[in-house]
């Protein structure tokens, strides 16, 4: 059964597992990030780089979930939604091993990088299985509780990190940590996530591969959504890659107090996510993308040039709240642009988000070895000031303007 015959709208009931172990593998795409976020400045310490140049661990991550996360737009179709959910869990767990044990810095990069490939398969599966398995009207909920998982994540793991970390280093953060939250994503998810047969297509020749991508790319306005992906989660990174690193070296916090930072900021993520998906049935999800992403491009430049610590810490937290506001608001706009190869819009958009993610911490750490923390910030910024933009004047709501799409 191909994906482009069966209805959008038909749905059949899912399971009571689906969103726990949705949620679940949300959660563990992020226990790596806690980590390398938290003590990047002791991981640098640990193979004699800087923090700019330790950052670029990020970099490699998401070059690596950019080009892996391309290929998901074929292979989407070609195999089942949950067995390449499966994979990438699994890859997970292999990348918090070579971490753990990682003998130099290069060895760190590519240990690292695995996490890429695996974020390129959980982040658009989860998605596309959102679709997949509840109706439309729903969605925009259950896409805020799936990335709850991401947030949550941080409100778990940082307390917990900080303390391995305390005792056992970074590396047994990876092994104590990360490692196991991996191995029970991958357990739930093959129990919880039922396999749906329309999630495969056998058959198919390379024409039919192409056609998802023409589709995705011929249509303006998924265009539109797939850089403003690409422009917030940019603009994300001067939050999620470089705060707690400017909080240390700026104002001389300990690691604790930035461990502290981090929680609070996650619980603004986990409240902007859940209020996100609530908004997203009374606003709208296209004006309330461009108004979240507004506020994240203001906030994220005033938390670096603000001088009293703590209101510099409240910008932060409230471009962490808005940004969750966003992505919730944003990814359900994006899942409705290609309905009939919706599997390969989420995993060009997944490509497109870990391309910004990349330029970001990139960026945003040439920034800072060349200039300082406030000109990072500016320049990111901008770039959430220009998503805003693109999402104003070129993105559409299919589902509110009563659009179809087709092949």
């Amino acid at each position: 059964m191909s994906e482009m015959s069966v209805s959008t709208e038909e749905k059949g009931s899912a399971g009571r597992l689906v969103l726990p172990s949705l949620f679940v593998s949300e959660f563990a795409t992020q226990p790596s990030a806690i980590v390398t976020g938290l003590l990047l400045v002791d991981i640098g310490l640990t193979f004699g780089y800087p923090v700019g140049v330790t950052g670029q661990i990020r970099t490699g991550f998401h070059v690596a979930s950019v080009i892996f996360a391309l290929l998901m737009g074929v292979l989407s179709l070609r195999f089942r939604h949950k067995f390449l959910l499966v994979v990438g869990l699994l890859l997970f767990g292999i990348s918090a091993l070579g971490c753990a044990f990682a003998p130099s810095f290069d060895t760190m990069l590519v240990s690292y990088s695995i996490g890429g490939l695996g974020m390129a398969m959980v982040a658009p599966m989860c998605l596309t299985l959102v679709g997949e398995h509840f109706p439309r009207e729903k969605r925009g909920s259950v896409i805020g509780w799936v990335f709850s998982g991401q947030s949550i994540a941080y409100v778990v793991g940082t307390p917990v990190i900080g303390f391995i970390a305390g005792f056992g280093g970074w590396r047994l953060a990876f092994l104590g940590f990360v490692l196991p939250i991996a191995l029970f994503s991958l357990v739930l998810a093959i129990r919880g996530v039922p396999s749906t047969r329309g999630s495969q297509q056998s058959g198919l020749g390379m024409r039919d591969y192409l056609a998802g991508f023409k589709r995705v790319f011929s249509f303006r306005s998924a265009d539109a959504c797939l850089v403003g992906t690409a422009l917030s989660m940019a603009a994300w990174a001067a939050v999620l890659t470089y705060s707690a690193s400017f909080y240390r070296q700026r104002f001389l916090v300990s690691t604790g107090f930035a461990s502290i930072f981090l929680l609070v900021a996650a619980l603004c993520v986990t409240v902007g996510n859940l209020i996100g998906g609530r908004l997203v049935k009374r606003i709208g999800r296209k004006p309330l993308t461009v108004l979240a992403a507004l506020f994240v491009g203001i906030f994220t430049v005033s938390y670096a040039s603000l001088q009293d610590i703590w209101v510099s810490l409240a910008a932060a937290w409230l471009a962490s709240f808005f940004h969750a506001v966003k992505e919730t608001a944003s990814n359900s706009l994006t899942l409705e642009q290609v309905p009939e190869f919706r599997g390969t819009m989420m995993s060009i958009n997944s490509a497109a988000g870990n391309l910004g993610s990349s330029l970001g911490a990139g960026v945003g750490g040439l920034v800072v070895l060349l200039f300082n923390y406030e000109g990072m910030a500016m320049a990111l910024g901008a770039m959430s000031f220009t998503a805003a933009m693109v999402y104003q004047l070129l993105a559409i709501d299919p589902a509110k303007t009563g659009m179809q799409t087709h092949s």
